[in-house]
Order: structure tokens, then sequence, then C-alpha cells
């Protein structure tokens, strides 16, 4: 099969036309066709087969659901047993976990098989997909262009057709930026609705999990499956406003969702308020991104939404807030890489143990790694903690706000832009300033806890068109609205069913 989306496997397993041994043979393939995008960091035939015979043994006993025989890839910062889990980085280039993260068991015991592990920026610091240790990824659209990251290898792997949905996390972009650059669809969760268990932390307030699929309808059963509480995970959500957090949420408001769209007829979005924030309506935006995006928000209005203006005044102040709040906890998150216990250790002949460790260290960790655990540790020591990371916590409160608010007030959800442009040339992220400014648009929900998507809305008028991204953003718990607006948007649109000619 060519680009199957999660449906249409289902469909044929169901029907005996394919089984999982065979659609697990033809990932594996694809993936070694494709070896030059860099996409995945591990592969275990042996093993994946083994789950792909277990798959087809339920199917034939008539215990299967709807993912059992499913082929998807984890990024490779959750743990897994039997492929390595590496983070992209030297520190931990032959770390195999003796459990697996509560995401990948929930997709095992579900029936999934899994192909391997993805390629993703070190320890999930980056969007670029650069700054892995195994090399960069490539866009399938443009091989000279960033998949986006840190999700890179992700967004890759479904938008090449090599698996049809695989995990991915966000913690300021990670999910919707390597979706917007790569023409597929991705979603995070509310924080705290998904565990982190298992998941190597980066910066924990804000690290969340979620999927990217070719469409909206592909994302459900696996986020519906994901989304439970779990007491593994100390800031995993017991409640969603009064409903209890467990498996079968996410389908059910989806379902609900979806019926009442239905029941509304040639205006299926009548009723529903979307918000466009003025601070999105950015110089930073390329006229290609802008005119996509506007495109995109007059098809919502022609679907019966009604378009209102917002503000959400701190969006500027995202950027300073997110790169002392994430650093800092990536500062204290990365301290148990040591090189004692486990993880790289240094050769060189040491005095002490704390020359070991600083060894160690400075061999294994990347540029971008280091600077990220520099500023952190700045902004939490005695002298800058009240004048930085106090401060940064209080916007954070502020940023949350002008969300709430907004819900409150004026709209249901929130569309805009996910990046500023198209996906750039590789090697082509060197100033600072602008890496950290492609995050303006994401940063501010992952601050504020929100759930929220991309999905493809357009092209560009290059050479070779690049995809270009619509962000969906929601209220509390609301993931299951999002994906049924944007199934409803995709039934009216073909941006999500291109392919890149390439691959």
């Amino acid at each position: 099969m060519s680009f199957p989306t999660i449906a249409d496997l289902n469909k044929a397993l169901a029907n005996k036309e394919v089984s999982a041994v065979e659609l697990a043979q033809e990932a594996l393939k694809k993936a070694a066709d494709l070896k030059e995008l860099n996409a995945f960091i591990d592969i275990n035939e042996e093993l994946s087969l083994k789950q792909a015979r277990t798959a087809d043994e339920l199917i034939a006993a008539g215990k299967a659901n709807y993912l059992t025989g499913i082929p998807l890839a984890h990024k490779d910062n959750y743990v897994t047993t039997g492929w390595k889990t590496t983070a992209a980085s030297k520190m931990l280039e032959n770390y195999v976990s003796p459990f697996d993260a509560s995401v990948v068991d929930d997709l095992r015991n579900a029936g999934t098989v899994n192909i391997g592990k993805l390629n993703l920026d070190e320890f999930a610091m980056g969007s670029s997909n650069e700054t892995s240790f195994f090399g960069a990824a490539l866009n399938p659209w443009d091989k000279s262009k960033i998949p986006g990251g840190s999700s890179g290898g992700s967004a890759i792997a479904v938008a090449a057709g090599i698996v049809p949905f695989a995990t991915a996390s966000d913690s300021g972009g990670s999910i919707r930026q390597p979706s917007a650059l790569c023409g597929v669809t991705g979603i995070k969760g509310t924080y705290g609705s998904i565990s982190r268990w298992g998941m190597i932390a980066y910066a924990s307030s804000m690290d969340q999990a979620g999927l990217i699929a070719r469409n909206a309808d592909d994302l459900v059963a696996g986020l519906d499956l994901i989304s439970h509480f779990d007491e593994r995970d100390s800031n995993s959500a017991t409640h969603c406003f009064g409903a209890p957090n467990t498996s079968g949420r996410v389908k059910a408001q989806y379902d609900a969702k979806r019926a009442e769209l239905d029941a509304a007829g040639a205006t299926p979005l009548s009723g529903l308020r979307v918000g466009v924030p003025s601070e999105y309506q950015s110089d930073e935006l390329s006229a290609d991104a802008d005119a996509a995006i506007q495109s995109a928000i007059k098809q919502l209005e022609a679907l019966g939404a009604t378009i209102v203006e917002i503000s959400l005044p701190h969006t500027a102040d995202c950027i300073p807030t997110y790169y002392i709040l994430a650093p800092a906890e990536a500062s204290s998150n990365l301290s148990r890489f040591d090189g004692v216990r486990f993880g790289h250790r240094t050769a060189e002949p040491v005095d002490n143990i704390g020359e070991l460790i600083a060894l160690s260290r400075a061999e294994a960790f990347g540029d971008e790694v280091r600077r990220r655990m520099f500023i952190g540790t700045y902004a939490l020591t005695e002298g800058y903690y009240d004048a930085l990371y106090v401060k940064a916590q209080r916007v954070r409160r502020l940023i949350a706000d002008d969300f709430k608010r907004a819900f409150a007030e004026q709209c249901d959800v929130i569309v805009g832009p996910v990046t500023p442009s198209t996906a750039r040339t590789l090697g082509d992220n060197k100033d600072l300033k602008t890496e950290w400014l492609n995050d303006i648009f994401t940063l501010s929900v992952n601050l504020a806890g929100l759930p929220a998507m991309s999905l493809p809305c357009g092209f560009s008028n290059d050479a070779k068109p690049l995809p270009i991204g619509l962000q969906l953003i929601g209220n509390y718990f609301n993931e299951g609205q999002l994906l049924a607006i944007a199934d409803r948007f995709q039934q009216h649109t073909d941006w999500h069913t291109r392919k890149p000619t390439e691959v």
C-alpha cells in the first residue's frame, strides 16, 4: 500500500487482505529504502516481526482492536525495551531501557507493531532536528530543508509513508512545527492528560506527549488510548473538569462533536467561535504562510464558523519566559546524566568524581544542550533566581490568563500560524535570535498547558512547494473537539492528502 491511513490498514487487516507481518515487512523495507532521510536511529527487525506475529495471532483469535497490527514508530525520547533509547545524544548512545514508557506500553498492549526509534533534536532541545548526535534528519519534500524539531523523525516517517502514525513530544512546539513543515497532522494533549512516565524529561512542566499521523481522524484512536491517569506520573490529571481522565474520553468527545457537526448540515461549524489573535498577524510571517493561513480562516468561515478577533497581549513575552524556565528545568533534569551510573563515561584519566562528571558531560552533550544547561543553571543561582526564574513564572501565569480569558469570554478555539515561514535550509539556523523567534506562535501554548495541533493548510510558491501548517488551539481537555473540527476542515480540503514526490 502507498501512504495508507490507519483506517485503510484496519479495514485491510479485518478483511484478511494483508497480515500484520506483511505490513511490518513493508514498513521496514520503506525505512531501509529511505535511509538517506535519517528518520530512524534504531531498528530491530527481528523484534518488530515478533510483535507483528503476535498481532496476527490476536486478529485470528478475534481479540483485535482498532490499532492491532498497525505499524508505528516511537520518538527516541520514549524509553523502550529491545530498542535503544538515546534521546539523540552521545550521552545515551548505547542505552537500552529495562522498561517501556507508559505511552509505549499502552500502544504495545493494543497490538501495534513498533518499526523503530525516531530521530530528534538532542534531548528534544531544538526546532530543526539538526542538533541530533546521529546527524540531521531531512525533509522528504525537499532534502535540502529541515523537517522541524524536535520530533523531526516522527514527522518524516509519516510524511514519507513509512508508518501511518508515530509518537512525538512537544515542549514548545516540537509536535506542531515538524508536522507543519512536513505536511502532516500532529496533536499534543493537555498537560497532564497523557502520562510522561518513561519519556526522558527536558522541561517537566512543559513536556507534553502526543501523536503525528496523516489526518485528524487517524489521531483519534491512538490519542484516546494514551489519554488516561497514570499514578507513576506525579503530574498526571485524575479528573478533567469533573470527568475522570480515562481511556475513552477523547473518542467520546470526538464522536459527540462530529454528530453535532453532522446535524448542522451544509454549515457544520455554525455556532463555533474561532478566535484569531491580533498578535499572530506578525511582520515575521512570510507572505506564503500568511496567504495560506488567511485562506484556511476563510474556509472555516465558509463552513459556518464565526471569526472573532481576539488579543493575547503577552504573546511576545513567551520567548524570554520559555527560555528562562525551560533551560532551568533542563539543567535540573539533565543533572542525572553524570557518567557514573549509566550513560557516557570519559576514558580520560581523572583524579576525582567531580572531574569524571565534568569530562563525561563535556564529551557527551552537544552545543545546544550545554547552552541550555548553562542558561538554566545561571537562572537558578542565588543572585538571579528572584530576578529571572521567579519573574518568568509570574509572566507565565499572565500568558495562561490571556488564554483563559479568551476562552471564557470570546471564542471556543483559536487559530493561527505554526511557524513564521516554511522549512528553512539545512545549516541555515545558526543565528540564535532567529532560531528562537521561530517558536513565537507555539511556546505560549506549552506555558499555558493547553492542547493544540497542526494540520496542513497550503503550500509555498517555491520551485519545490513546501507545506504550511495551521495551528488549532483548544481549551483544557478539549482534544476531541479539536480533532472533530480539524476532521471537518480536512473533509473540505485536500492539503493533507498530498505526498512528497521524491519518496
